[in-house]
């Protein structure tokens, strides 16, 4: 495949958020009585947050939100940083920019926020441009947010990877009729990528080079 951009996921793909994400859901699901192991926590890994505390709480769509506003209370503050960069991934990034790609971030997390971690991580530099969710909720899905940053780079449907590791990063891909790469370093396992279409299977850092370059 030729390749000319490539959409990264952040969290779980550059990124590794679990200590951040999940403090903040504890801090969230505290203010409602709510206290769980953060084993099962991980899963708030990837998916939009006012989806997931319904999903898996059996929240309101209101109580949603209120927890949601809990949770950006913690995450704010500290649960940002509670994070790091994978391994390998400035380096894969600076090849990639190297062979002439364009990098685009696209993420559920809200831009607001993307944009702080890939700044003090000191990869902001590696992207044209972050789509991500908006902090009122109104715009979270994985589809709208891969639409968007198709309109804004204006590529070729035919010319665009998108990478992530969950399985909303392949069905978004799919909903807008670009190829996926799913990352099997991430928290998604190779049944959720593969039952949602996943085009590749990516399992290390250094093979994003592999499928993105050829």
């Amino acid at each position: 495949m030729d390749f000319k951009y490539i959409f990264f996921d952040l969290d779980g793909t550059l990124t590794d958020p679990g200590p951040g994400i999940t403090n903040s859901v504890m801090y969230a699901l505290d203010k409602f009585g709510i206290h769980d192991k953060r084993e099962n926590l991980y899963r708030f890994i990837g998916p939009p947050l006012v989806d997931s505390f319904i999903e898996f709480y059996g929240f309101s769509e209101e109580d949603s939100r209120k927890a949601v506003g809990y949770y950006r209370e913690y995450f704010a503050d500290k649960g940002l940083y509670e994070n790091r960069v994978y391994d390998g991934i400035p380096q894969v990034l600076e090849k990639l920019l190297k062979s002439g790609l364009h990098l685009l971030v696209a993420t559920s997390k809200p831009a607001y926020f993307a944009n702080k971690i890939l700044s003090h991580f000191c990869i902001d530099g590696f992207f044209d441009y972050v789509s991500g969710a908006d902090l009122d909720g109104n715009k979270n899905a994985k589809s709208d947010i891969i639409k968007e940053a198709l309109e804004v780079s204006r590529a070729p449907l035919e010319q665009v990877l998108m990478i992530g590791d969950r399985r909303h990063d392949i069905e978004g891909a799919k909903a807008n009729n670009v190829m996926s790469a799913g990352v099997l370093y991430g928290y998604g396992d190779r049944p959720e990528l593969e039952a949602a279409g996943a085009d590749f299977i990516i399992e290390t850092v250094e093979d994003i080079l592999r499928f993105a370059i050829g």
